[in-house]
């Protein structure tokens, strides 16, 4: 007869769960393809217009396989969104309280122009989950957006009280950096459109913020 003690296990010990295996190299491959696709439909159809079967095909997956790694286009939709918040505060992360005042503040301009050359899909999700009223995201705005925009802008008001910066309301001044370069990946269409094909748009872009905000900072 089998030995429970000697086994060590018993029905008030029994064994413990097996621990999760990590992800073969074909199921991170194929998370990275449905997140990939998904990130595509959703900043071109938006949360509302976006289907399983759009990201499936953009994939190049069986609906059934996206299945297999997430439970619907929600959870698809809260992954992304949970990697790009982190990217996303970065930036304003940077922001340095030792630093000059103005450097500081054209340096940030420059970092969010940069995500908005080099992730405009990820700006386009962001801002269609805001428009939206933020129903997906509202948590993270609010434990981790919130206590950073509020600091940086804590920061900005000493150094306009201490004398280094001209008086403006922090706030605006960061609203003001976010419209001016997340125009550019959020409206791209638009722009592409109306710039001259032969003109470099991010690079006129960041000279033209620059001059903007250092005639701002130093009024």
């Amino acid at each position: 007869m089998y030995n429970a003690c000697k086994s060590g296990t018993s029905e008030k010990n029994p064994l413990p769960e097996k621990t999760q295996k990590k992800p073969s190299r074909i199921q991170q491959r194929n998370r990275r393809l449905i997140l990939d696709a998904a990130l595509e439909v959703f900043s071109r159809h938006g949360f509302r217009g976006a289907t399983l079967d759009q990201i499936a095909a953009e994939a190049g997956l069986s609906k059934p396989n996206i299945l297999y790694y997430f439970d619907g286009k929600e959870d698809i939709h809260l992954t992304l969104l949970s990697q790009l918040m982190e990217n996303w505060l970065d930036p304003l992360v940077e922001m340095n309280p030792a630093g000059d005042p103005v450097k500081e503040i054209l340096a940030y301009v420059q970092r969010k122009l940069d995500m908005a050359r080099e992730l405009p899909r990820e700006s386009r999700l962001f801002a269609g989950e805001i428009l939206q009223g933020a129903p997906r995201i509202r948590p993270e705005l609010e434990h981790h957006l919130k206590p950073l925009f509020d600091e940086k802008c804590a920061l900005i008001a000493r150094w306009v009280d201490e004398g280094r910066l001209p008086p403006l309301d922090p706030r605006h001044l960061i609203f003001s950096i976010w419209a001016t370069t997340q125009h550019y990946a959020d409206f791209e269409s638009q722009v592409s459109l109306l710039m001259d094909a032969a003109d470099d748009t991010y690079a006129s872009a960041a000279r033209h913020l620059e001059t903007m905000f250092t005639r701002l900072l130093t009024a």
